[in-house]
């Protein structure tokens, strides 16, 4: 059997009443490596030679397999590949039964398919996910499931990278039996229940779909996709099996599989893969020191404190909303319960469980009520003294050990710590809005934030489903303080020459979700404003400045919520604005510009140096821990288009020659002040980082 550096078997075999059990061990997640499949086609060897009447693949510790091993990826796959194994499992004289548990994704998923039979613990997460690695699925995946589910399910499975649980599975075919109790016994007793036939999936014809149903299902899929070739690639290939005999779609699929694999958007996507599960890590720290937080107290019941209650109720953990009076609690907490409401009537919440989410949550007035949380956590007005004030009232009533928050977005919070008797328990825990929807959190680690309470809170972060990128104290932290750089930027950009719409356009043709305008009038554009009204005596003068969004907020115009920012709303939908225009004409006539024409292509290199640029600035003064950091941030939190893997990815891929002239223009356009970030030493950190 195929051994690891400790002379550890991937796989066991063992014969149980004339039946081969294959355990695959290869911890923590049962990654489908060289060494596990070779130790399966192994297996299924010895399974023949001892006579076995059938065999169960089942998968020890937290799961069955949670897809491929990734690292292995990037050069020659070794053989035995996926499809070898499946094939030797198609070949086998006995019938062979997955036993999932836990997840099964990617090559766990298809091994599965590829078996005669597919059992499942309750709660186990089926899957293909590799549409949202940049590749498609390659061991069968695009054919075996189409024909369980029918083109059109699969499609929409596939193309979306979609995880369902295993009742769903069962209901749609691709699970035969959701089994309760010990897994094993329960593939041991189906096996033996009746003689069980070979049944190879591609074999079976898919089921009728309507015609319509298959081209809107492609529609959908292309349309979310955004153009990327493997998600047309994959709608191809899941079309394919519709025909009769599948081996020639099986021998297109894996050679699209291997061209894609180590294209750019796999391997930009691979990059941002490893490094989202690195992020998360802080060397040195001991995260056996993290509290168990079983309570959580939310100080503010706006917008962002309503996403964070959600968020923890949603976990399972009991939360008291606090709020300055009665009137604000009761508007509050019923936004909260009518958001659990809606989530049902759409569909998107059982009412069982809206209902327990209901019960989680109290309110109350009185900082007393949170005497025995775990954790509070502020999320009112980003001023510094309101801040002070409620640290200073919760370290009143608050356990010693007890947690403090701040989810604010800009603020010092080594000052906002000052006077606190236990400064060691505060840390920053920045939601982004919807907090509940939003998959980053940035975990703030102040001067004074001891080891417990950084531990606790990675812990909990990803108790949230979050994911977390560790931060020092800096002005805007990671995201936000990269992102005032790209906003100054485009706002320089309208200033110079380009229209906002111009902007948002270059943006989203890069890939970007929407542009920084669009962005600013979502979010409104107050928020800014305020950051800049704080930050205006301490601004150097003789630097370049946009008066143009504050014009906008001294008339009213703070974006979508009042139908009017850089755009205007008259019906919900983005126009161009001719008040925006002549404000925009004002403020150039003021500055003696004279507007020059942009093309989108100068607009997109100039928003990038400004990224990659302030970036360096932060990594150079120890903001982020490491470049793939940044990458993680601002794909997670700032729309940045995932398959060309974060900004530094993408920059270190760049000829270095045009990366430094873009440098030299940003540093033109931005003229007195402008710091130069370390940019090359960056990119070529990131690379290494990879290396390694």
């Amino acid at each position: 059997m195929p051994t690891d550096q400790q002379d550890k078997p991937r796989v066991e075999m063992r014969m149980v009443d004339g039946v081969a059990v294959l355990t695959i061990r290869n911890p923590p997640v049962n990654a489908g490596s060289h060494a596990v499949r070779k130790g399966l086609a192994d297996g299924l060897a010895e399974a023949a030679r001892n006579g076995a009447s059938g065999a169960v693949i089942i998968g020890d510790g937290r799961c069955f397999i949670a897809g491929s091993d990734l690292k292995e990826f990037d050069s020659k796959l070794e053989w035995p590949e996926l499809p070898d194994v499946i094939r030797l499992v198609e070949d086998t004289p006995f019938p062979v039964v997955a036993a999932m548990h836990g997840v099964a994704l990617g090559g766990g998923l298809e091994l599965a398919l590829g078996c005669d039979y597919r059992l499942a613990a309750p709660h186990t997460m089926v899957g293909l996910p590799e549409v949202g690695l940049g590749f498609v699925p390659g061991a069968g995946g695009t054919q075996r499931l189409p024909r369980l589910t029918g083109l059109a399910r699969a499609i929409d499975l596939i193309s979306a990278a979609r995880r369902i649980p295993a009742d769903q599975a069962a209901a749609i075919g691709l699970v035969d039996r959701v089994v309760a109790g010990d897994l094993l016994a329960g593939a041991l007793a189906f096996l033996a229940e009746t003689v069980r036939p070979k049944r190879a999936a591609l074999a079976i014809s898919p089921p009728a779909d309507d015609p319509a149903a298959v081209e809107a299902a492609a529609d959908k899929a292309l349309r979310r996709g955004k153009g990327r070739p493997n998600v047309a690639e994959a709608i191809r290939l899941i079309r394919r099996a519709a025909e009769a005999d599948g081996r020639d779609a099986l021998a297109d699929e894996r050679a699209v599989f291997q061209r894609l694999r180590l294209g750019e958007d796999a391997t930009a996507l691979r990059h941002l893969f490893f490094s989202e599960r690195r992020a998360g890590v802080v060397e040195g720290l001991d995260m056996g020191l993290a509290r168990a937080i079983g309570s959580v107290g939310v100080i503010g019941g706006g917008t962002m404190g309503q996403g964070i209650v959600r968020c923890f109720l949603a976990t399972g953990l009991p939360v008291i909303l606090i709020e300055r009076d009665e009137d604000s609690l009761a508007n509050s907490v019923s936004a909260v319960r009518a958001s659990l409401d809606a989530a049902v009537e759409k569909g998107r919440l059982a009412p069982d469980e809206a209902a327990r989410r209901n019960a989680a949550l109290t309110g109350a007035t009185d900082y007393a009520a949170l005497s025995r949380c775990d954790l509070a956590i502020e999320a009112v007005f980003e001023d510094m003294a309101v801040k002070r004030d409620v640290l200073g009232r919760l370290e009143r009533v608050l356990a010693p050990d007890a947690m403090l928050a701040t989810n604010t977005s800009y603020l010092d919070i080594d000052a906002m710590a000052e006077g606190l008797a236990h400064k060691g328990r505060v840390v920053g825990l920045h939601f982004f809005s919807p907090a509940d929807v939003m998959p980053l959190i940035e975990v703030v680690r102040a001067n004074a934030t001891d080891d417990a309470t950084l531990a606790t809170a990675l812990k909990l972060a990803r108790k949230l489903g979050k994911q977390p990128v560790v931060a020092r104290v800096a002005e805007g932290f990671i995201g936000n303080r990269i992102y005032a750089a790209y906003r100054r930027r485009a706002e320089l950009l309208v200033l110079d020459g380009a229209t906002p719409q111009q902007v948002d356009r270059a943006a989203t043709a890069f890939g970007f979700a929407m542009g920084p305008f669009a962005v600013a009038d979502m979010s409104g554009l107050d928020i800014a404003w305020a950051m800049r009204k704080r930050q205006a005596p301490t601004r150097d003068p003789a630097a370049r400045y946009v008066t143009i969004p504050d014009t906008l907020c001294e008339m009213g115009r703070l974006g979508r919520k009042t139908k009017g920012g850089w755009y205007d709303y008259p019906e919900g939908k983005p126009v161009p604005s001719d008040l925006v225009a002549d404000v925009i004409a004002e403020a150039r006539q003021a500055a003696g510009i004279a507007p020059a024409e942009i093309d989108a292509a100068a607009i997109q290199r100039q928003l990038l140096a400004a990224i990659v640029n302030e970036a360096a600035l932060l990594l150079a003064e120890g903001v982020a821990q490491r470049p793939s950091d940044v990458d993680v941030t601002l794909c997670n939190g700032y729309g940045f288009p995932r398959f060309r893997g974060g900004p530094l990815w993408w920059a270190a891929h760049q000829d270095r020659a045009v990366i430094a002239g873009d440098q030299a223009r940003l540093a033109e356009a931005i003229g007195h002040g402008f710091a130069a970030g370390p940019v090359d030493k960056v990119l070529h950190d990131i690379v290494e980082e990879r290396k390694g």
